[in-house]
C-alpha cells in the first residue's frame, strides 16, 4: 500500500488513480495524513488481531473530499462448501450490537417542542389499495439483535440481509443460499475479503441501471474500520461477486470517526454509502456529522478496482441515500432531518468526477421526535426516533417517509417533495405529505416508501399498541387519491409473543420488481417466533393502478413542460410506448393531438 501526496479535487474534471493497490488523495495541500497510534478503546469488543489499517481520510476542513481505491476479490459463492449456514445463532449467545459497537450517543430528533401551523394533507382511505400477493419468513433468529432487515429484488431472485448474514431466496421463498457475512462464516460471505468477526449494519439492493445486487456491511474494531461492498457480476446471486474492504476511519482534526448507520443507494452512475461518524480515538466531539461515500459502479461492474470519493456534513445526522429511477442528472438525491419542522434535501452534483454537496431545508408539518412504542403484555420496542427511514427518487419527486409523535402517539409519516432542476436551478418544495394514523392509542412506525411505474406508491409500516402484538403492515395510493391519502392498510403478518422490549428492527424495507416496474416487495420484524427468537417476514403486494393520465409522459403524477420533452423524444424516435396516445399502434398527428388534449387536462 502506498500513501499518495494529498492534492486539491474541487474544480478537478476527473482524478486518475493507479489501478492497482490502495492509495488515497484528500483535497487539503500537504502532506498525506499518517496512520496515528490509537489505543483500544475502554468497552468489550470483538477484535481484529494483526489488521493494519490502511488508508485514513482527512476530512477536517469544511469540502474536504478525499479519494482512494481498493482492489477487487472475485469469489463465486457456489463453491462455498456449505450453501446453507447454520446462522441461527453465532456462538451460542444472543448479542446486541450496540453493546458490542464503541460507546456512541444518537443523534436526537431536530423536532422543534412547538408544532407549526401547516397540516398533513391526508391520512387513510377507507378501502384497500395494496393487495398481499405471496410472503415467507426469513433469516430469523441469528443472535444479533436487533436485525436490521433490508431486501433486494430481481428479475428471479429476492436478496435478504440483517445482522451478521444474508441469503438468497428464489420469488417463492426456497432458500438457495444463506452465510455469515463476517470471518463465523465457513467461509463468510465478506471474509475472503478480509471481514473480520463484526460485520454489522448490512444494506442490500437490485441496481435495476445495471441488472447486479449490491450487499453492504460496515465494520468496526478496536483501531480500524471498514466500508465493505460487493456486486454481483449478473442478475443471479449465486455465483460470482465483485467483493471490496474499503477503509473508513476519518479524521477530523485531532480525533478519529467510525461509520455507522448506514443508508445505501444507487443511480446510473455510482453508488452511494451515508453514515453517522462517532468517535473511535482522540479528544473531539463524540459525533462528527454524516459521511458520504461515492464510488464509481464502472468499474466495479467489471470486477476491477473500486475508486470512491469521501466527505463529510458536519451538520447533519442519519442521512438516508435515495435509491434513484429515471434521468437524475441535476444530482443524486439525500434525506435527512433539519431543524426545526423540516426536512434536509441534499443533492451530490458531478458525483464520479468532481462530486460536490449542496443541501436546502423544506418545511414539512410540525411534529416531535418520537418515542418507544408500546407493545400488547407490557414493555415497549425503540423506534429510534424522528430519523429518516428511506428515500426514492423518481422523475423529479423524491418520496421520504419517517417516524413521528403527533397527536399523542407514533405515526408512520411520509412525503412527496418536487426537486425539479434543484440544484441546478430552483428549489425543492413539498408537494403533498401523508401520515398512517391507525386509531385512538395505536401507534406506526418504521415505515418506508417506493413509487412504481404507474405512479402508485407502496408502503411497509409496523404497528402496535398496549392491547396489540407488533404486526407488519403494507398500503399503497394511486393517481386517482387525493393528497396525502393512503389506502386501508393490508396485514402481512401478526408477532404472536406479548411483552416485547427493547431494540426491534430499527427499520423496514422495500423493493420494486424489475420483471414488470410495478409489484412491491417489503421486509419487516414482525415479533418473536415461537422458538423465542426474532422472525423478519417478507412480503410481496401490489396496488390497483389509478386512471391513465395521458398527459403525464414522464408518469410523476403532474403535467408540466417536460411531459412535452418526454412526448417529442418519444415521438421522434417512434417509440409507440411513450407516444402512442390513441393506442392504435402507429404515430401520426392523431396521437399530438391526443396528447396536446390530455396535456391540457391534466391529471386527476
Amino acid at each position: 500500500m502506498t500513501m499518495a501526496r494529498t492534492v486539491s479535487a474541487l474544480g478537478v474534471g476527473a482524478l486518475v488513480l493507479a489501478a492497482g493497490g490502495c492509495s488515497l488523495h484528500n483535497t487539503t495541500a500537504g502532506d498525506a495524513v499518517a496512520v496515528p497510534d490509537r489505543a483500544a478503546p475502554p468497552f468489550e469488543l470483538l477484535t481484529e488481531e494483526g489488521v493494519v489499517q490502511e488508508q485514513v481520510f482527512d476530512l477536517t476542513e469544511p469540502g474536504d473530499v478525499a479519494w482512494g481505491s481498493t482492489e477487487v476479490e472475485i469469489i463465486d459463492t457456489r463453491t462455498f462448501p456449505n450453501q446453507i449456514q447454520d446462522v441461527s445463532s453465532i456462538d451460542g449467545k444472543s448479542r446486541g450490537t450496540k453493546v458490542i459497537l464503541p460507546p456512541h450517543q444518537r443523534p436526537g430528533s431536530m423536532a422543534p417542542d412547538a408544532m407549526n401551523d401547516m397540516t398533513i394533507d391526508g391520512a387513510l382511505a377507507s378501502v384497500p389499495r395494496a393487495t398481499l400477493e405471496s410472503s415467507f419468513s426469513a433469516l430469523n433468529s441469528t443472535g444479533w439483535v436487533p436485525p436490521d432487515p433490508a431486501l433486494a429484488v430481481g428479475p428471479n431472485h429476492v436478496v435478504v440481509t440483517v445482522n451478521q448474514s444474508l441469503a438468497f431466496y428464489t420469488k417463492s421463498g426456497t432458500l438457495q443460499f444463506q452465510a455469515i457475512l463476517g470471518s463465523q462464516g465457513s467461509p463468510g460471505f465478506f471474509e475472503t475479503v478480509g471481514a473480520g468477526n463484526f460485520a454489522f449494519d448490512p444494506k442490500c439492493f437490485y441496481d435495476h441501471y445495471a441488472d447486479r445486487f449490491v450487499v453492504l456491511a460496515l465494520e468496526v474494531y478496536s483501531s480500524t474500520a471498514y466500508v465493505t461492498i460487493a456486486v454481483s457480476d449478473d442478475s443471479d446471486p449465486n455465483g460470482v461477486w465483485y467483493k471490496y474492504r474499503t477503509d473508513a476511519v476519518t479524521t477530523i482534526g485531532s480525533s478519529t470517526y467510525w461509520w455507522d448507520y448506514p443508508g445505501l443507494s444507487f443511480d446510473q452512475d455510482a453508488y452511494y454509502v451515508t453514515s453517522n461518524l462517532f468517535i473511535l480515538s482522540g479528544g473531539g466531539s463524540g459525533f462528527g456529522g454524516a459521511g458520504f461515500r461515492v464510488f464509481d459502479k464502472t468499474p466495479m461492474l467489471s470486477g476491477n478496482p473500486a475508486v470512491y470519493s469521501t466527505f463529510r456534513d458536519g451538520g447533519s445526522a442519519s442521512v438516508q441515500a435515495c435509491q434513484h429511477f429515471g434521468n437524475n442528472d441535476d444530482g443524486a438525491y439525500f434525506a435527512s432531518e433539519g431543524p426545526g419542522s423540516t426536512i434536509r434535501i441534499h443533492a451530490i452534483t458531478d458525483p464520479v468526477t468532481a462530486p460536490a454537496l449542496t443541501s436546502t431545508d423544506v418545511g414539512v408539518p410540525g411534529y416531535a421526535g418520537a418515542i418507544d412504542a408500546p407493545v400488547n403484555g407490557g414493555g415497549s420496542i425503540s423506534v429510534v426516533g424522528s430519523r429518516i427511514m428511506n428515500c426514492a427518487w423518481r422523475n423529479d419527486s423524491a418520496y421520504v417517509a419517517h417516524t413521528v409523535f403527533t397527536d399523542g402517539k407514533d405515526n408512520a409519516r411520509w412525503y412527496e417533495f418536487d426537486t425539479g432542476d434543484w440544484p441546478s436551478s430552483g428549489g425543492v418544495s413539498l408537494v403533498q405529505s401523508g401520515e398512517i394514523d391507525m386509531g385512538p392509542g395505536i401507534y406506526s412506525y418504521f415505515p418506508a416508501i417506493y413509487p412504481n411505474n404507474d405512479g402508485s406508491l407502496g408502503m411497509v409500516f409496523g404497528s402496535s399498541s398496549t392491547s396489540q402484538r407488533v404486526a407488519m403492515y403494507v398500503t399503497g395510493r394511486n393517481t386517482d387519491d387525493g393528497p396525502g391519502v393512503m389506502g386501508d392498510p393490508v396485514l402481512v403478518r401478526q408477532g404472536n409473543i406479548n411483552g416485547t422490549s427493547g431494540r426491534w428492527g430499527d427499520y423496514y424495507d422495500i423493493a420494486i420488481d424489475p420483471d414488470d416496474g410495478t409489484t412491491f416487495w417489503a421486509v419487516g420484524q414482525t415479533d418473536e417466533n415461537a422458538a423465542g427468537g426474532w422472525d423478519p417476514w417478507v412480503g410481496e403486494f401490489t396496488v390497483v393502478a389509478g386512471t391513465p393520465c395521458e398527459g403525464d409522459c414522464d408518469g410523476n403524477g403532474t403535467t408540466n413542460v417536460d411531459d412535452i420533452d418526454c412526448f417529442v423524444a418519444g415521438f421522434l424516435a417512434s417509440d409507440l410506448s411513450i407516444a402512442d396516445c390513441d393506442g392504435n399502434g402507429a404515430l401520426n398527428v392523431d396521437d399530438v393531438d391526443c396528447f396536446v388534449a390530455a396535456f391540457l387536462a391534466g391529471c386527476p
